[in-house]
């Protein structure tokens, strides 16, 4: 492939103080891949994936969007990107959804979903409310546009955030653990709409503790342990035939819990 990747990340080093949770990552994801970050907790799959899109700062390495560097200023703990407008643009193309779902409570669903491409993209309101209620059809939940997060399940909550940031037209999503917080009826709700964006060719990052969904989904899947890439390859050589002593107990076990 020589086409410009979508994201690129080289050398990646973040550290909360003394404790350095990142010790040099690589990934990159062209138009189309998804690619799965998998490990223990406090691997540091989270962490890579907010310093993707700049939630955190990593005190070394490089982040590309698109062939665009993200420029910085100061190093180490001191270092901060030395644009904020670059900032805006990278994060308005790098849609994120979280764990939490992050809805704003006060908001209906359709609220929730049209407010970015509003204030952020300057869209017509009349247009992003129709979008909105396309994207909310498309995730399942169309006839939620009126109810507010707290009247809705937390699968069909998680629904409302992917279709949010879909609003925002990305170039890729970014996924934290998105079906971790729901029960297992819930979650498939989610992992559905997630296997279709995949179908469709959205460049994806997720960050899961299911396996299932990272086999079934990913074209790359990447095991962290410790801040450093363990293994990494195609779901069928990461599941099918790890080579490593800690991804085959790290698999073992989480088979072991389902």
């Amino acid at each position: 492939m020589t086409d410009t990747p979508v994201i690129s990340l080289k050398n990646i080093h973040k550290s909360f103080g003394p404790l350095e949770v990142l010790k040099g990552i690589d990934l990159t994801a062209h138009k189309g891949d998804v690619v799965a970050l998998i490990g223990s907790s406090g691997s540091g799959k989270s962490t890579l994936l907010r310093c993707a899109n700049l939630l955190e700062i990593c005190q070394q390495g490089d982040i590309v969007f698109r062939g665009d560097k993200v420029r910085w200023k100061g190093e180490g703990q001191g270092r901060k990107p030395a644009d904020p407008k670059q900032v805006i643009a990278i994060r308005s193309k790098l849609s994120m959804v979280f764990q939490q779902f992050n809805l704003w409570s006060h908001m209906s669903i359709l609220q929730n979903v049209t407010e970015a491409p509003v204030a952020v993209l300057g869209r017509d309101k009349a247009e992003a409310e129709e979008m909105g209620r396309a994207l909310l059809a498309k995730v399942g939940i169309g006839d939620k546009c009126d109810a507010y997060p707290a009247q809705l399940s937390g699968g069909q909550q998680q629904r409302a955030a992917i279709a949010r940031a879909l609003a925002m037209e990305p170039e890729a999503m970014l996924f934290d653990e998105p079906t971790s917080a729901l029960d297992p009826e819930l979650e498939a709700e989610v992992v559905k709409v997630i296997k279709a964006l995949a179908v469709e060719g959205r460049t994806m990052i997720i960050v899961t503790h299911d396996m299932k969904l990272a086999a079934d989904v990913a074209d790359h899947v990447i095991f962290l342990h410790k801040g450093l890439i363990e293994e990494e390859g195609t779901p069928e050589e990461v599941f099918g035939n790890p080579k490593s002593e800690r991804l085959r107990g790290f698999l073992s076990a989480t088979t072991a819990q389902h």
